[in-house]
């Protein structure tokens, strides 16, 4: 192992929920050329930190080149403007809290607490997540908090709180080398979670034969070339999959009766629902194979330990629940929880979206896996932030969405939205725009200042981003890692919890809202986690200092390890009976199936070398070399009618909009769907706003909505036009 160079830094990757230790290495000695930024700072640089217990030295090229990122089209100072269609004008953060206070009291006044909302980010440290729930939860008393993680995993928290009575993902990276079977199911892993995919791929190179590798998708991905079997099901038939696969093996009898009896409960009216879904019946839905059907469940009955592992194919639906209890009850069935090499293992999307989770970051939640509505937890967290009972709203706040039919309506006075851009990431974007170009003021906390969603704020704040603040993050496998600060922010950028404190204050909240410092925020929230499955008491900035990160649970009292904490190793789960919970509920499928006027399936995903919305990614000319350009995977069966032809530019329309791609005609993809990247907006220079083609149906238990399917039309740009020339209006044109 190489040595630590003098005054190196160990970190968080700040991308994806894999959460891969860095080693961040200072710039060169001062008699070596040394890269600099565009404040003249040196630039550092990145290598994997091997003694990371969840990457173990591994970095995808994204982590590799994130110090890249740091240097380009930041916000260093306060912009404020009347108007969008006035330029902005610089201000002192005096005048912009002031602004916001003014505002904040204004609207109490008028219409009370509900016409304020914030829209957070997994792109948060923790301590800005807690922040932020304080002060609108408690100081303001709105629940109208909610994140973009409601966009990627809220599924996922459904779907665990229903089956296993809690949020939080029992399983371990070190499963992925002791489980017999991956069964890998909307996610494309080796794209989206590279890492963890190498991981599982070496293990099959180094040891043949000790994994079978399953992936259910409708496209050949880069996940699907490695699998021992890939079934490309049709968009929207998961459930269906999961109720054959369960139908077979309560046939075949290679279920845990015992499991079932001692530690289930709701498995008769279970094993009535799924007697129905014949493997004739599965097959044909489904459009695979019934013998590959067959195989799986034979697979999966017979294997010592299966993990599954699933991300955003599933929880982008108006059934995400559902599906996510789908897979659950497959591991129930089979007892496959609780042990080594198994279970459902939610890859979540953001560096953050765990700790936002125990923050209680989205707008039912409380700090510390409580919830709203719960009179028990209200009180709890209003004592322990010193409020006066009551002061927390009994009801769930605006999700993501509501937010956006608030300001529709006229509803909404503040729409307070940071460290992520809703302006290419939400669903039906035309209606989106519309919407927040009504709300009187949008602020906008940002490290990055050309942003989409920047075109409709009023007020911009300059963010100090990872590597400029210290605070913690949680990834996928509950790890807790610190990322220190090791730069200075550009200019006059703050830390976001600094800011919410600071306006906090300004409403009369000074004692509640005095910290000294991101380690005394942590160490509030972390009391508030004590005896909670998420426990954190135990932890705090210095120990994750000195002894590396570590993994929740971790109570007061823990001695730090760098072995698992897998949960419910007792098979006693945190419902009220202490029993896991069978969920039986029948498929819906599609939200917007496929029709005369729109015949094929619209899915989106992502890119290698790319990230969410591109601010930080688009700033890398060697990620921007993987993906020059967004493409429409189309298969040839849906081409050849179109005179679609590899290289020609497509026209893409649903019931909500029209985009052009530039086509790719392969076999890659099942007859009847179409691919898009979701990445560019209409600031990038090829612009293909993917998600406004998407509807905002969502499920109606996670508000999440189905991001992952459309019903599309698609035809043949007659003259050629631009690349991703955007025939929908674009704020760029309006404002």
């Amino acid at each position: 192992m190489a040595a630590s160079p003098p005054g190196s830094v160990r970190s968080q990757c700040p991308y994806c929920g894999v959460g891969c230790g860095l080693e961040l290495l200072p710039p060169a000695a001062k008699n070596q050329p040394t890269r600099r930024d565009a404040d003249g700072l040196p630039l550092w640089g990145t290598r994997g930190d091997r003694r990371h217990p969840s990457s173990l030295g591994q970095v995808c090229i994204k982590g590799a080149t994130v110090c890249d990122t740091l240097r380009h089209g930041r916000l260093s100072q306060p912009l404020a403007r009347a108007s969008l269609d006035e330029p902005f004008q610089p201000i002192s953060w005096d005048q912009a809290i002031d602004s916001i206070v003014a505002r904040i009291r204004s609207s109490l006044a008028s219409k009370g607490p509900g016409a304020i909302a914030m829209y957070g980010s997994g792109q948060f440290h923790i301590e800005d997540y807690y922040v932020a729930q304080k002060l609108l939860k408690g100081a303001i008393g709105t629940n109208n908090f909610d994140a973009n993680s409601r966009l990627c995993m809220s599924s996922a928290v459904a779907g665990y709180a229903r089956s296993l009575g809690s949020d939080g993902p029992p399983c371990c990276y070190e499963d992925l080398d002791h489980c017999a079977v991956a069964f890998l199911i909307g996610t494309n892993t080796a794209e989206c979670h590279p890492v963890l995919f190498q991981r599982l791929l070496k293990r099959k190179r180094r040891q043949p034969g000790s994994v079978t590798i399953v992936v259910v998708d409708p496209r050949q991905t880069a996940t699907s070339d490695a699998a021992d079997l890939h079934l490309a099901i049709r968009p929207g038939t998961d459930l269906v999959l999961m109720h054959g696969l369960a139908h077979l093996m309560v046939q075949a009898l290679t279920i845990d009766v015992e499991f079932i009896e001692e530690s289930t409960e709701g498995f008769a009216a279970y094993a009535e629902l799924q007697q129905a879904w014949t493997p004739e019946r599965v097959s044909r839905l489904c459009g695979i194979p019934e013998a590959a059907l067959r195989q799986l469940a034979q697979l999966w009955g017979q294997a010592p330990s299966v993990l599954s592992l699933w991300s955003m194919g599933l929880n982008q639906s108006v059934e995400g629940t559902a599906k996510v209890a789908g897979l659950i009850n497959l591991h129930l069935l089979t007892g496959q929880i609780g042990k080594v090499g198994a279970g459902p293992f939610s890859l979540t999307g953001q560096p953050n979206a765990m700790g936002g989770r125990e923050a209680g970051g989205l707008a039912h939640l409380l700090p510390g896996y409580r919830t709203v509505v719960d009179p028990s937890h209200r009180a709890v967290v209003e004592a322990a932030w010193r409020f006066e009972a009551g002061a927390i709203d009994p009801a769930p706040g605006l999700d993501a969405w509501r937010q956006v039919e608030a300001m529709e309506s006229g509803a909404l006075d503040l729409w307070w939205v940071a460290a992520t851009n809703p302006l290419v990431s939400m669903p039906n974007l035309e209606r989106v725009k519309a919407a927040v170009s009504r709300c009187p003021l949008v602020v906008l906390s940002d490290a990055y200042a050309d942003t989409e969603t920047a075109q409709y704020a009023h007020l911009l704040l300059p963010a100090a981003q990872w590597s400029e603040k210290p605070g913690v993050m949680v990834n996928s496998e509950r790890r807790v890692t610190l990322c220190p600060a090791f730069r200075p922010p550009p200019g006059e950028a703050r830390p976001d919890w600094q800011v919410f404190a600071e306006v906090g204050r300004r409403l009369g909240f000074v004692e509640s809202f005095s910290y000294g410092s991101a380690a005394e925020v942590y160490a509030e929230l972390t009391a508030l986690t004590a005896g909670r499955l998420c426990d954190h008491s135990g932890l705090s900035h210095a120990l994750l200092a000195s002894e590396g990160p570590q993994q929740w649970p971790f109570p007061c009292g823990s001695a730090p390890s760098q072995e698992p904490r897998r949960l419910y190793t007792d098979h006693h789960f945190p419902t009220a009976s202490g029993r896991a919970r069978f969920i039986a509920e029948q498929p819906m499928g599609l939200a917007e199936p496929p029709s005369d006027g729109y015949p094929l399936v619209l899915t989106v995903g992502r890119y290698l070398g790319q990230w969410h919305t591109m601010t930080r990614t688009a700033k890398v000319p060697r990620l921007n070399a993987l993906h020059p350009e967004p493409l429409l995977e189309i298969h040839p069966e849906d081409a050849g009618p179109l005179g679609l032809e590899d290289g020609s530019m497509a026209e893409i329309r649903s019931l909500r909009g029209t985009i052009t791609a530039r086509a790719t005609v392969t076999e890659r993809i099942r007859p009847g769907t179409v691919f898009l990247p979701m990445h560019w907006g209409f600031m990038q220079e090829q612009a293909c706003e993917a998600n406004a083609l998407l509807h905002e149906q969502a499920c109606p238990i996670s508000r999440q909505p189905e991001l992952k399917a459309a019903a599309v039309a698609v035809a043949r740009v007659q003259e050629v036009a631009p690349v991703g020339a955007n025939s929908s209006t674009s704020a760029a044109g309006r404002l």
